[in-house]
C-alpha cells in the first residue's frame, strides 16, 4: 500500500513539474489573408484555421502539460506547411506549392487530423467540403498559371 501511495505521490510531483514548462502559444500578426471565396473561407476557418493561420483559438488544454507540447507543436506544424493569414508572404511558388498540397491531403482525407476532429467535431470535413476545396485550390493555381492535371505542354517550334 505504502509502495502504491509514493507512487501516486511521485506520479503527481512529475505531473505538476512539467507544468513548469513553458510552451509558445503565439498568434503572430495577420498580414494577408488566403483569397478565397465566402464558401471557402468558411470551411478553412472552422477545419484549417487554428493550426494553419496566426488566429489560433488557444482552448484550455492547450495550457496543460503534456497535451500542450502537442497542441504547439500541430501548430507550430501547420503554419510552417501553410498558413492562410499571411498569404501575402508567399510568392508564386510557395503559393502553388501550398495549393498543391492543399488538393493532396484533400483528395487523401488526411486533414483535418484526427486528433483535432476527435475534441473538435464540427471541423470534420463532409466530401463535398473537400472537394470544393480541391476545385477551389485548382482555380487559383490555374489564376497563378500552374500546370493543371491532364494538361499537355504546348509544342515548341
Amino acid at each position: 500500500m505504502k509502495r502504491t501511495t509514493g507512487a501516486l505521490l511521485g506520479l503527481g510531483v512529475v505531473l505538476l513539474g512539467i507544468q513548469l514548462v513553458p510552451v509558445e502559444r503565439t498568434n503572430p500578426p495577420v498580414t494577408g489573408e488566403v483569397p478565397a471565396p465566402d464558401d471557402v473561407m468558411a470551411i478553412l476557418q472552422r477545419s484549417c484555421w487554428d493550426c494553419h493561420s496566426n488566429e489560433t483559438r488557444w482552448p484550455w488544454y492547450s495550457r496543460v502539460a503534456p497535451v500542450s507540447w502537442l497542441v504547439a507543436e500541430d501548430v507550430e506544424d501547420g503554419r510552417r506547411h501553410a498558413n492562410f493569414s499571411a498569404w501575402d508572404g508567399y510568392d508564386a511558388k510557395d503559393s502553388d506549392e501550398v495549393l498543391e498540397e492543399v488538393i493532396e491531403v484533400m483528395e487523401k482525407a488526411e486533414m483535418p487530423i484526427w486528433q483535432y476532429t476527435l475534441v473538435h467535431g464540427d471541423a470534420k470535413l463532409s466530401a463535398d467540403e473537400r472537394e470544393r476545396l480541391i476545385a477551389w485550390a485548382r482555380e487559383m493555381r490555374a489564376e497563378n498559371g500552374a500546370p493543371q492535371p491532364g494538361a499537355t505542354a504546348e509544342p515548341q517550334g
